[in-house]
């Protein structure tokens, strides 16, 4: 080609937990740096999709990126419910008024997640990736990067030519995705790739705490599509985890295979990869101890008074960030030495800087809980402001209580209660950082549960999926 090779890029993220009781809105989505576009949104998370497709983008000689005004992750994080059909149409339609404005288009980059919700949207992405085809046209490119957890079937791949998504939770490969989608959109514009695809979707839907790839199973899972991708020049895979907190007619797991004019391949390694994770169903759903939460503290005072320290007492099960169960549990059992990571209150917060409270300053309010049932009711802390940040558009404030004095250091605690699935395992299991992990829930059923029959699921049918009814795949 002898003129410059144009490629905008565009990103909408949201991981959606349908299930919360607070839609996630336009404003949550406005903020200071978002939204963001031009080198502003070239250069967002460096280490992340965008970093590694920008990157290896500019490696090209020949190559323009253009950046789209996008939305950034919202506010609220993955602590809100359904995306409104105002804010979804507002930041989309800016984005596709820009792509009709801006002149020729010979590629388009996606950054996405895959667990997109918006009410009155089924498949958000494929709706993304079908109006974008509809401005640029079939003669343009277009290449998306997701998330793991990803509720995808074959619709995004019937407007899109790519999907490249993380392998591994935690997302290790996330920069690497990018990367490869930089580079296969550019030689798909070259004529060096004709992109052939295949999808299968797997009816298996599991919570995300069971799915960490840092052991057997799931770790076998990623490495038999990593073998495809090793003996076939050419061929990328995607394994889909699913997200089953987000209720919406694609959900559960998905594998795609993507070959340069091979669709008898492709097909071929997706079916085997689904086939090997279909047998394997039952070593899928049983890969981690999940405590109820009284007798996860129980178990981390145990672990303390052997010496068996740092401790990591991890609640995966709290989606709206505002749970106080492990809270009342640790102050009721007098465990101590404990880094509590996080209690979301917005209202305390704004108390707090309303005040104009700093580091030093006492602090007695209660915090956590009412956001929904799941939540649980608010604890009384009193103590001392620890610190007050201003971070990603939100504040942050810390709050010292017990015998611990306003200031601290990491090396202090041995124990760390904090809200995470899997993430928390990059600084905490894989650096061997903690002796002692202990994963734990509520006792009820609720929003983040290991226990996904309890969930009000409208747009699905649960028993559609392994374990959940009586289902049958080919094998």
């Amino acid at each position: 080609m002898t003129e410059a090779i144009r490629i905008a890029v565009l990103s909408f993220v949201h991981e959606t937990v349908t299930f919360l009781p607070n839609d996630t809105t336009l404003d949550d989505f406005v903020y200071d740096g978002s939204p963001a576009r031009g080198e502003t949104l070239l250069a967002w998370e460096p280490r992340s999709y965008m970093g590694g497709f920008v990157k290896v983008a500019r490696e090209h000689a020949g190559v323009e990126l253009v950046g789209i005004e996008s939305p950034l992750w919202p506010r609220t994080g993955a602590g809100s419910g359904w995306i409104t059909t105002e804010a979804y149409e507002h930041f989309l339609g800016r984005m596709l008024a820009e792509l009709e404005d801006g002149g020729r288009w010979d590629g388009v980059y996606l950054a996405l997640h895959g667990a997109m919700g918006v009410r009155g949207v089924a498949r958000p992405e494929a709706d993304i990736a079908r109006r974008v085809r509809e401005v640029v046209g079939r003669d343009a490119f277009i290449a998306g990067t997701f998330d793991p957890h990803g509720n995808e079937d074959v619709e995004f791949l019937r407007q899109a030519d790519f999907a490249f998504c993380a392998k591994y939770f935690p997302h290790y490969d996330s920069r690497l995705q990018g990367e490869r989608a930089a580079r296969m959109l550019i030689r798909a514009i070259r004529g060096d790739y004709k992109p052939a695809s295949a999808t299968v979707k797997v009816p298996i839907l599991t919570a995300t705490v069971l799915q960490w790839t840092g052991a057997s199973p799931w770790m076998d899972l990623v490495q038999r599509a990593l073998i495809w991708e090793a003996r076939e020049p050419d061929l990328y895979m995607n394994v889909f985890f699913g997200f089953p907190f987000a209720d919406v007619p694609d959900v559960g797991m998905t594998i795609q295979a993507m070959t340069n004019g091979k669709p008898e391949l492709a097909r071929k390694a997706a079916e085997d990869v689904a086939t090997w994770a279909w047998r394997r169903r039952e070593a899928l759903l049983k890969t981690a101890t999940v405590h109820p939460v009284p007798h996860g503290v129980k178990l981390a005072r145990e672990a303390v008074a052997r010496g068996a320290w740092p401790v990591v007492l991890a609640d995966h099960s709290d989606r709206s960030g505002s749970a106080t169960w492990v809270l009342q549990q640790v102050i009721a059992q007098g465990l101590a030495d404990v880094l509590m990571a996080t209690i979301a209150d917005r209202a305390a917060v704004e108390a707090v800087v309303a005040k104009g409270l700093k580091a030093g300053d006492p602090f007695d309010m209660d915090v956590g809980g009412l956001a929904d049932e799941s939540a649980g009711p608010p604890v009384r802390i009193t103590g001392t402001i620890a610190g007050v940040a201003h971070i990603a558009g939100r504040e942050w404030v810390s709050v010292a209580f017990g015998l611990v004095g306003p200031g601290f250091t990491v090396d202090q605690f041995k124990v760390f209660a904090i809200k995470s699935r899997v993430h928390f395992r990059r600084g905490f299991d894989d650096s061997g950082f903690a002796k002692t992990i202990l994963l734990v829930e509520p006792e009820q059923p609720f929003l983040g549960t290991v226990r996904l029959e309890a969930l009000p699921y409208r747009n699905i049918d649960i028993s559609q999926f392994y374990p959940y009814g009586d289902v049958r795949f080919p094998e």
